[in-house]
């Protein structure tokens, strides 16, 4: 399976909207049905289902739904089937995939809440003055 995803590439210009639309959904597709394969290559079935990572791809998919310009919503498919291709030809570490796909940006904004301020006045002035 990792082979016919190595082909994947997207044509150069989208005649219309239309066009551009069905391809999004053609690349989702790829995307969606390489899941199983990078959950092999990366041993990611102790982490997370399929379920998650599909659900990541879509929002990574849905954050461009703004874009109108057919030939923007080309050069991020380009974009996009590159960063599969990546993906799939395992030139990423595991650590990157679970760091990107799996805990995302909102899991390491978890870790953003206040510290233990301490005793002391000076730590409890210092915290005050250079936490952000």
């Amino acid at each position: 399976m990792a082979s016919t995803v190595k082909y994947v590439r997207v044509p150069p210009n989208s005649a219309n909207m239309e066009e551009a639309r069905k391809r999004v959904f053609e690349f989702f597709k790829t995307a969606c049905r390489s899941i199983p394969t990078v959950m092999d290559i990366y041993v990611l079935d102790d982490v997370v289902k399929p379920s998650p990572l599909r659900s990541s791809v879509a929002s990574e998919i849905r954050k461009n739904v703004h874009v109108t310009d057919p030939k923007v919503i080309d050069m991020l498919l380009f974009k996009g089937t590159e960063e599969l291709s990546n993906v799939v030809e395992h030139a990423k570490q595991r650590h990157h995939i679970i760091g990107q796909y799996v805990v995302g940006r909102q899991g390491l904004m978890q870790d953003l809440g206040m510290k233990d301020q301490g005793n002391s006045n000076f730590l409890k002035s210092f915290y005050s003055g250079n936490y952000f």
